[in-house]
């Protein structure tokens, strides 16, 4: 299946996001660097703290531009979301000084370094599932795989996936799309044991795609219609994390066989990396396990109970 999505306006949208104009990189530069240092301790970092009143959370810029190696002027323009002319040198001494992970440094470079125009009509191109990866997903009949895009959106399933979280044929086309279905759809609130943990993990993929594409109008439309709609999303958003796919255990309360323990397995397509294949399996033997296999024996009976019927 290959859905193409479709373009959603929205009403309203948070700080540094203008609905169909892109996200603002100077608010979003300036935003992120201001909420990792709120984070850090004096301690954490072998700053002596002497007990002093701090007016502010975290390493005052001061501290930070300390432990950078930077000019405290330097760092304040850049936190200001002043990135013109900024080095790789001094953006890793930065991000050493900030404790960032290998996503957090990425996310900085691209907000600092802006990427060739080039990049803005990438983003809005159509995506496309090759006719061979559909075959693939069909083929795998045991196992839920799917393939998601830009802006979270589904682009391909299999029947297993179909069966476990629901028939994604029968919502519109632009609603085939996780962050809408988790923050929106109060089915996936309760499909989901550890829902934070998920609604966390899509802003965190969200705020990265943000960082590469923010001159999107589409990802900047659904920014601010999940601000618009949904408290968490606000909440979520505002706190500037980020995070790639990469693999682990979710935990589901499927409709028919109860609870159930996944891992999974996330693979960004060699040929096209804006696009990832997910793969969820269970542990060999195990009540999941047979759960799975008990979806697959009811085919469409399944499907139709899925948590989106």
């Amino acid at each position: 299946m290959d859905v193409q999505p479709e373009a959603v306006h929205a009403s309203g949208a948070p700080a540094g996001a203008d609905a169909g104009a892109g996200l603002d990189r100077r608010a979003e530069l300036s935003e992120f660097l201001r909420t990792r240092r709120a984070r850090l301790k004096p301690e954490d970092v072998g700053l002596p703290d002497h007990g002093r009143h701090r007016r502010v959370p975290g390493l005052r810029r001061e501290e930070l531009a300390q432990l950078a190696g930077v000019s405290v002027a330097y760092y304040t323009r850049l936190e200001q979301g002043n990135g013109r002319n900024v080095s790789a040198e001094v953006l890793d001494s930065i991000a050493r000084a900030l404790r960032l992970s290998d996503a957090e440094h990425a996310h900085l470079t691209h907000l600092a370094k802006p990427k060739p125009k080039h990049k803005k009509k990438a983003a809005t191109r159509t995506q496309q599932v090759r006719g061979s990866l559909r075959q693939l997903l069909d083929t795998m009949d045991g196992v839920p795989a799917y393939v998601v895009g830009r802006r979270a959106e589904i682009l391909a399933w299999n029947r297993m996936a179909a069966a476990v979280f629901g028939d994604w044929s029968e919502l519109p086309a632009q609603d085939r799309n996780w962050a809408r279905m988790v923050f929106l759809r109060p089915e996936y609130r309760d499909l989901y044991v550890d829902w934070e943990q998920k609604a966390i993990d899509i802003v965190c993929a969200l705020r990265m795609e943000a960082g590469c594409y923010p001159d999107d109008p589409r990802l900047s439309a659904l920014v601010g219609e999940l601000s618009v709609k949904s408290e968490d999303f606000r909440r979520l958003w505002a706190t500037h994390d980020v995070k790639e796919k990469s693999h682990g255990v979710k935990r589901l309360r499927h409709p028919l066989v109860g609870e159930i323990a996944l891992r999974y397995e996330s693979f960004k397509l060699a040929d096209d990396a804006e696009q990832t294949l997910l793969v969820y399996h269970a542990e060999p033997d195990s009540p999941s396990a047979e759960a799975l296999r008990l979806l697959a024996s009811w085919g469409a009976d399944a499907t139709r109970a899925g948590t989106a019927s």
